[in-house]
């Protein structure tokens, strides 16, 4: 019996931990794309890394020179390029599109992960897998509805980012055998801040006064974000509460409503539920494999 109630109350502790990750997710990108109308996006790709990058010093410091030890460098620099394309092509479209519209998208990387990985590690994709996978295409489809609205090409680079990001986290499995996730995120960020410096070097533009604020409010969120998300899925299971990442869809929507007129629909509510469902099963599927 406690066992049964300890259980549950992980369960509670890690959704009310993801849904938070998951609104300060939403708010990250709200603030982009506030920022934005007076920031060039290049700008806040690059304060969004320094910053997360700044937080991990301390994990250096701690663990010391030789933590860095690494032979798979190759793997580090095509999840790091990979990754920072994603980055920019998805604040890209967060400062172009509707926020809830960018945001849907990019959570379609979920469905594609066991694409690429049968794709390039011949892994071992379930019926039941495929047809949530399809299912979740069928909820975007719907969300969007481009048959009755006018769709921005700028939807096809948030689903480039997504179809990154995706790839990136397959990258991220294959050298999980011999890299500690520490030392992944630390070379990400690390080569993320450089990366992300470089074309600050022509495209610099003065920052107002009132932006700075924004600018720590955006890295304080993201840095939380990515602390609670990642202490959820510690002390709960995903079969339980993974489904609870797809909310962020629900916090942009409400984030773009209220701050920048973005209109909200019916068939916005009822993808979002179909994609949750299919999510759902998609996570169940993994577990039973």
């Amino acid at each position: 019996m406690m066992n049964s109630e300890a259980s549950s109350k992980s369960v509670l502790i890690g959704s009310l931990l993801l849904l938070s990750a998951e609104a300060s997710f939403a708010g990250v990108s709200a603030l982009v794309k506030h920022l934005s109308a007076t920031q060039n996006f290049e700008q806040l790709v690059f304060f969004r890394n320094v910053l997360a990058f700044l937080v991990l010093l301390p994990w250096l410091w701690r663990k010391g020179p030789a933590a860095l030890t690494t032979k798979r460098w190759k793997l580090h620099v095509v999840r790091g390029i990979a990754g920072i394309t994603a980055m920019y092509l998805f604040f890209y479209a967060i400062a172009t599109i509707p926020l809830a519209q960018a945001t849907l998208v990019l959570l379609l990387s979920p469905f594609l992960i066991p694409v690429i990985g049968w794709l390039w590690l011949r892994d071992y994709v379930s019926r039941q897998t495929w047809l949530a996978i399809a299912l979740g295409f069928v909820g975007v489809f719907i969300f969007l509805d481009p048959m009755g609205s006018d769709i921005s090409p700028v939807v096809a680079v948030a689903f480039i980012a997504a179809a990154l990001a995706a790839f990136t986290k397959t990258v991220i499995r294959r050298m999980s055998d011999t890299e500690s996730t520490s030392k992944i995120v630390f070379y990400f960020s690390g080569f993320a801040t450089i990366a992300s410096a470089i074309p600050l070097f022509w495209l610099w533009q003065p920052i107002p006064p009132q932006n700075w604020l924004g600018l720590a409010l955006m890295g304080g969120l993201a840095v939380y974000g990515q602390l609670a998300m990642t202490k959820a899925f510690s002390i709960a299971p995903a079969a339980k509460i993974g489904v609870f990442t797809y909310s962020s869809v629900i916090f942009a929507a409400m984030l773009g409503y209220w701050f920048f007129d973005e209109a909200v629909y019916w068939h916005m509510l009822w993808g979002t539920l179909i994609i949750m469902t299919a999510g759902y099963f998609a996570i169940r599927s993994r577990r039973k494999s």
